[in-house]
């Protein structure tokens, strides 16, 4: 990796992200909870919900990612409460095609993960990406379980 692509890899504004990762924690009580890890490099995402009809009222991560998977968690938890399932699994599928199909960035309220468009070109990194994604929607589906 030369060192310029290196620098837009990891660029100001992917790393100010990394510095205000909202929802940081675990909660006291959640309704779903779940861990997701990449075996690529390693990085975790610990995620908890509490639902109130069916859309997030309460949300809380524990990120153990590269900055990559942390801009990813802070874009996600910046605009998490008040969404549905239906909702996250649409922003990370948009997340997946700007990645890996040269699609546009998600859109609304997720429209940040814009600044993560330099990691197309590097594979193993986006399952780091997705970590957050993945354990919130998983979280939620252990919550929509018990609800049922």
């Amino acid at each position: 990796m030369a060192d310029t692509d290196l620098m837009q890899l990891y660029s100001r504004r992917i790393l100010a992200l990394t510095t205000a990762i909202p929802h940081q924690g675990r909660l006291a009580s959640p309704q779903g909870s779940a861990m997701r890890r990449s075996p690529q490099c390693g990085s975790s995402v610990t995620v908890d919900v509490a639902l109130d009809g069916g859309r997030i009222a309460e949300f809380a991560q524990e990120v153990r990612a590269c900055a990559l998977g942390q801009a990813s968690a802070a874009v996600l938890g910046a605009a998490v409460i008040g969404r549905t399932r239906d909702e996250i699994a649409a922003a990370r599928d948009q997340l997946l095609a700007m990645l890996k199909q040269d699609g546009p960035p998600p859109l609304a309220p997720f429209q940040d993960l814009e600044t993560l468009l330099p990691a197309r070109g590097y594979p193993n990194r986006h399952a780091s990406i997705l970590l957050a994604w993945e354990a919130t929607l998983a979280a939620m589906d252990e919550a929509l379980a018990a609800a049922a």
